[in-house]
């Protein structure tokens, strides 16, 4: 399985940007995909995470009625619409797969996703 994070650039705050992550491989479904990001000096954190299979979706609180997460299957990709980006939006995002469901509570937990794709950048500026 291979994944491709895509989309990131540079962006005033107030604005959006759409990341891509293109699977490959295998079908995904069953899977659960997810994004992180990691600012500058700090940990990875959770972002948002979709199950394939039902289309559900999941928010960390500090993105929640922001980004969007959503995913094409004739694409085999993932998509995170994110707007009215801040300053504290900067990261790098990764995107990563988890070969099977897991209980909700699970979904933003580093730990339970078995592949990961190289991260792409965004930058919010004021």
């Amino acid at each position: 399985v291979q994944l491709q994070a895509s989309g990131g650039g540079w962006v005033q705050a107030g604005g959006s940007l759409r990341l891509s992550c293109a699977a490959s491989g295998r079908t995904f479904s069953g899977y659960t995909m997810g994004w992180f990001r990691q600012a500058p000096g700090k940990e990875r954190e959770y972002v948002a995470a979709i199950r394939w299979s039902s289309n559900q979706k999941f928010y960390a609180d500090s993105v929640r009625g922001r980004f969007t997460i959503s995913r094409d299957n004739a694409k085999n990709t993932v998509y995170l619409q994110m707007n009215s980006l801040s300053l504290e939006d900067t990261a790098v995002y990764y995107c990563a797969a988890r070969s099977s469901t897991i209980i909700s509570s699970y979904v933003g937990q580093e730990r339970v996703y078995d592949y990961w794709g190289q991260g792409t950048q965004v930058t919010v500026s004021s």
